[in-house]
C-alpha cells in the first residue's frame, strides 16, 4: 500500500477480502433476517412466502451495501458499511400489516414513497452537521452501543424471554422455556473466550477474524452438543431468482407513506450518527457532501427494498463495532460481504446454512461488537473538554438518561398519541435529540467549518 491511498480505500488480497467480508456477513445476519421473519408471521404468509422474503432481504441488503460502499455518482459515502433493515420500522409495519386494507402491498408502497422521500430530503439531513460536535456525536455511539447491548445479550440468551403463544385460546405472553439455558450460556461464553483469545494471542490475520473464527468454533461445538440443525439445509433449493414485485403491484395509502416517512428521518438521524462514528474509526474526515451521499444511499436503499419485496434500509451499527474491533477499514471489505449477501439471496441452499447457526453462537460475539460500540462513544468524550466546561457533563448526562428510557421501561410512552411511537421507540434517536437540544442551549450552535474542524481533530486522534 503506498501513502496515497487512505486504507479506506486500500484492496486486500482476495482470500482475506473474502474471510473478512464473510466475518461481516455473520455479524449482521442474524439481524439482517429477524425483520422479514417478524413481518411475514404477522402476515400469516406461507413458510415458502417466509423463506421468499429472507432471500429478497438478503438480496436487497446486498445491494444496499454496494450502492452504499462502492458509491456511485451523488451516492453512497464509501465507507465500509453493511446496510440492513432498520428495526425502527417494525412497529409501524406490525400496524400496517394487522391493517385488512394496507396489508403488504400497503408496506411495500410505503416504503418505495420513503425511499424517494429519503433521496429527496439527504441533503437537508446532512446540513445538520454543525449540530453534532463530540460531546453530541460520542454520547450517541455509546447510547447506540448500550442500546444493542440488550439485542447482544438475548441472542447469548437464545432468544428472547418472553414469547407470544395461545393456551387456553386466549394469546399472551408466557415466559420462554429456552431462554438462557444452561448449555446455550455455556456456547456463547465458549464463543467470547475464543475470541478474546485470538484477540490477546492472535497476530495479523488471525486477530483480525477473530469474530469470524469464534462464529465457526461456536457453531462446531453447536453441532457437536446437537444445538445446530440442518434439515432446512437439506430441503432448502440450490437456486432461486428474486423477481421485483414478486407478490404484487404495491398499493399507496396516504397515512402509512407520511409514517413510513417520519421513520425514514429517523433512520437518517441514526445514521448521520453512525456515519460520524465510522468516520472516527477509520481516520476518514466525513464532510457534508459525504454525509449526503451517505444518506441518499440510505433512502436508493429503502426504494430498492420496496421494489425487491422488503424493507427500508440503514447502517447496521453491530458491524461498525466489527470495525472496531478488527481494526480493517478497508471498504473493499464489506464490498465483499454485500457480494456474499447478494450471493445468499440468489442461493437459498447457501443462505439456510448460515441461518442455521444458533443465536448463541452470534450471543458470543454480540457482546463483543456491541461493546466496541459504547467503547468507541466512550473514546470520542475523552476529546470532550469537562473540566473548563461544565455543562458537557449535563448533556451527557440526560442524553443517555433519555437513551436508555425506552430501553429499560418500553411502555414509558404508552399514554402519548400513538403516531409518536415511532419517534419515542428509539433510544438512539431520543438521545441524539436531546444531546442535540441541549448542546444548543448550553453551548450554542458552531459553524459548519467548525463542526469540520472537531470532527476532523477527532478523527485524527482515532487514528494514533
Amino acid at each position: 500500500m503506498t501513502s496515497s491511498i487512505h486504507p479506506v480505500d486500500e484492496i486486500l488480497p482476495t482470500p482475506r477480502l473474502l474471510a473478512l467480508g464473510l466475518q461481516h456477513v455473520l455479524v449482521m445476519y442474524a439481524g439482517a433476517v429477524a425483520v422479514p421473519l417478524i413481518i411475514g408471521r404477522a402476515l400469516k404468509l406461507s413458510p415458502q412466502d417466509v423463506a421468499f422474503l429472507i432471500s429478497a432481504d438478503l438480496f436487497a441488503c446486498g445491494l444496499a451495501t454496494l450502492v452504499q460502499c462502492i458509491g456511485f455518482r451523488g451516492v453512497g459515502i464509501r465507507l465500509p458499511v453493511m446496510m440492513g433493515v432498520t428495526f425502527a420500522s417494525v412497529g409501524p409495519m406490525l400496524s400496517m400489516a394487522t391493517a385488512p386494507e394496507i396489508g403488504l402491498l400497503g408496506i411495500y408502497g410505503s416504503v418505495i414513497a420513503a425511499g424517494i422521500f429519503g433521496i429527496l430530503v439527504a441533503p437537508f439531513i446532512s446540513r445538520l452537521l454543525p449540530l453534532f460536535p463530540p460531546v453530541v456525536t460520542g454520547t450517541i455511539i455509546m447510547v447506540i452501543g448500550i442500546s444493542l447491548m440488550r439485542v447482544g445479550i438475548n441472542w447469548a440468551g437464545g432468544g428472547i424471554p418472553m414469547i407470544t403463544k395461545t393456551v387456553a385460546g386466549e394469546t399472551g405472553l408466557f415466559p420462554n422455556p429456552g431462554y438462557a439455558q444452561l448449555q446455550g450460556l455455556g456456547i456463547a461464553l465458549f464463543v467470547l473466550c475464543v475470541i478474546l483469545a485470538l484477540i490477546k494471542w492472535g497476530t495479523g490475520f488471525l486477530s483480525n477474524v477473530s469474530v469470524l473464527l469464534g462464529i465457526i468454533a461456536g457453531a462446531i461445538l453447536a453441532s457437536v452438543l446437537g444445538v445446530m440443525h440442518f434439515e432446512k439445509v437439506a430441503t432448502a433449493p440450490w437456486a432461486d431468482i428474486v423477481l421485483p414485485f414478486h407478490f404484487g403491484m404495491p398499493q399507496f395509502h396516504l397515512v402509512p407513506i407520511v409514517t413510513m416517512c417520519i421513520v425514514m428521518i429517523v433512520v437518517m438521524i441514526e445514521s448521520l450518527g453512525m456515519f460520524l462514528a465510522l468516520g472516527d474509526i477509520t481516520g476518514k474526515t466525513i464532510d457534508r457532501d459525504a454525509l449526503t451521499r451517505g444518506l441518499r444511499a440510505d433512502g436508493v436503499g429503502t426504494l430498492l427494498g420496496g421494489i425487491f419485496n422488503t424493507f427500508p434500509y440503514t447502517s447496521f451499527s453491530q458491524n461498525v463495532g466489527l470495525v472496531s474491533i478488527t481494526g480493517v477499514r478497508s471498504r473493499w471489505v464489506t464490498i465483499a460481504g454485500g457480494a456474499i449477501m447478494l450471493l445468499l439471496g440468489l442461493l437459498p441452499k447457501m443462505a439456510a446454512l448460515v441461518e442455521a447457526v444458533p443465536l448463541v453462537v452470534l450471543g458470543g460475539a454480540g457482546l463483543v461488537m456491541f461493546g466496541m460500540v459504547a467503547a468507541t462513544g466512550a473514546r470520542i468524550l475523552t476529546a470532550v473538554d469537562f473540566k473548563t466546561n461544565p455543562f458537557n457533563l449535563f448533556i451527557v448526562a440526560i442524553s443517555v438518561g433519555f437513551g436508555l428510557i425506552p430501553l429499560v421501561a418500553p411502555n414509558f410512552f404508552k399514554n402519548l398519541p400513538h403516531d409518536l411511537h415511532p419517534l419515542l421507540e428509539s433510544g438512539i434517536l431520543l438521545c441524539a435529540l436531546v444531546a442535540v437540544l441541549l448542546n444548543a442551549f448550553f453551548n450554542g450552535l458552531g459553524s459548519a467549518e467548525q463542526a469540520k474542524a472537531e470532527a476532523a481533530g477527532v478523527a485524527a486522534a482515532a487514528t494514533h
